[in-house]
């Protein structure tokens, strides 16, 4: 029975001393998380990007299956605030997107590109890409169609 106390105490000891204890990555300055909405409402005089896009949608209309393509879709920071992308995903394998790193100042623009792979699909085919940034809002979708084989 003392075994399995010490046992148990041993492993619960490494576990906490396994938390924590490395280092973080990907840390964004606090300065850069700002959050204008409160339960008042919108606080106007804090200064935060926007990610307009000039479209949201592209459609690549008849492809024979197999084909790869991409699209980019550019978007324009017309917020008061640097806009930083901290990430893209697809709702399917088949879709990727790639984005700018670097900063975007107010007045900047960029692409993000979404290429869709059309192996093994067949019909009318949606794909969305979830955009993730410190925009306001924080998540944008872009959409594609295509209608593959014929």
């Amino acid at each position: 029975m003392k075994k399995i106390v010490y046992s148990l105490m041993l492993m619960g000891a490494l576990v906490v001393a396994g938390c924590g204890g490395g280092t973080k990555t990907n840390e964004v300055d606090v300065d850069l998380i700002n959050n204008p909405k409160s339960a008042e409402g919108y606080d106007n005089t804090t200064k935060v990007p926007v990610m307009t896009f000039d479209q949201d949608l592209h459609d690549f209309g008849r492809l024979s299956e197999g084909e790869n393509i991409s699209f980019s879709f550019h978007f324009r920071n017309t917020g008061s605030a640097d806009l930083i992308i901290s990430g893209c995903s697809a709702t399917c394998g088949c879709t990727v997107a790639s984005f700018p790193k670097e900063r975007i100042a107010p007045g900047g623009d960029g692409y993000i590109t979404v290429s869709f792979n059309s192996s093994g699909k067949r019909g009318q085919q949606y794909q969305e890409v979830t955009v993730l940034s410190n925009a306001q809002p924080a998540r944008s979708k872009l959409k594609i169609t295509a209608q593959v084989g014929y």
